[in-house]
């Protein structure tokens, strides 16, 4: 019994040591907010099952993953990717999509950090690659404000990017979400996007995040959209969360007086 026990508590406290963190990623929009993950924190934004209709093109997103880490105060590194796989003959098969490696970091601490007044933040990074789709590189820069009050929070993103085919692309996006402390808040979103030459897209979103745990939120979208002379419909689903990275010695002081709990 005492064996059990010490195995069971073991494995608690690995669940406390490493499930630990604040769910704050921002799905199911296109923009972001002016906030990054803790140090020591790991945030994963994923999307299962996406579904996306282009035209006359259909396509189902899964996986649709990006992955945050808070490396030093202020400041969080990111990686995402988007996995398409086509239903028309127009997009058979698989390709990897909207693939970047960023940066984001508060340049001032404000309603988001608890702190009066606006955050403000910057984000960029690489465009990378993708597999069977979206062949060379690009960057982007993007300045996001963010205002929290009682009714609700706003964030303001406006972002230039040098695209994969080397073309200029600027996007101005605003999402506006209710009550923070509801524990299902509206969301909303809207934004413009050009591509110099090529494309304009002008987009409208409504969704629902629900707050589960402080490191656990599930959201839902339906996006549409107006990209030239077509039009563009998503439905989007998926969960945040968040899990702190403790450094090697503590987790071990921790697990040995948890287990040695357990044995007495």
């Amino acid at each position: 019994m005492n064996s059990f026990r010490s195995v069971a508590a073991l494995i608690t406290a690995a669940l406390v040591v490493c499930w630990d963190g604040a769910a704050r990623a921002y799905r199911p929009f296109d923009g972001t907010d002016a906030a990054v993950a803790e140090t020591g924190e790991v945030e994963i934004e994923l999307g299962p099952v996406e579904y996306l209709r282009d035209g006359a093109e259909r396509a189902l997103l899964a996986p649709d993953v990006r992955l945050n880490y808070g490396f030093t105060p202020g400041w969080e590194a990111s990686l995402e990717g988007k996995l398409a796989h086509g239903l028309t003959a127009a997009t058979p098969g698989a390709s990897l999509t909207e693939s970047d490696a960023l940066l984001k970091g508060v340049l001032r601490e404000g309603s988001l950090q608890d702190k009066p007044g606006p955050s403000v933040a910057t984000e960029f990074g690489i465009l990378l690659p993708g597999l069977n789709d979206q062949h060379g590189t690009g960057a982007v820069l993007n300045g996001i404000v963010s205002q929290r009050w009682d009714w609700g929070t706003v964030h303001f993103n406006a972002q230039i990017e040098l695209t994969r085919e080397q073309h200029t692309d600027y996007f101005l996006d605003t999402i506006i979400e209710g009550p923070h402390d509801w524990v299902v808040r509206p969301v909303s979103e809207i934004f413009y996007e050009r591509d110099i030459g090529l494309f304009r897209t002008r987009s409208a979103l409504i969704g629902a995040i629900w707050q589960v745990q402080d490191n656990i939120a599930v959201d839902f979208g339906l996006r549409g959209a107006h990209v030239n002379d077509h039009t563009v419909g998503e439905i989007r689903a998926g969960v945040t969360f968040a899990f702190g990275v403790t450094k090697g010695p503590d987790i071990l002081s921790r697990l040995v007086a948890t287990t040695l709990h357990g044995v007495h």
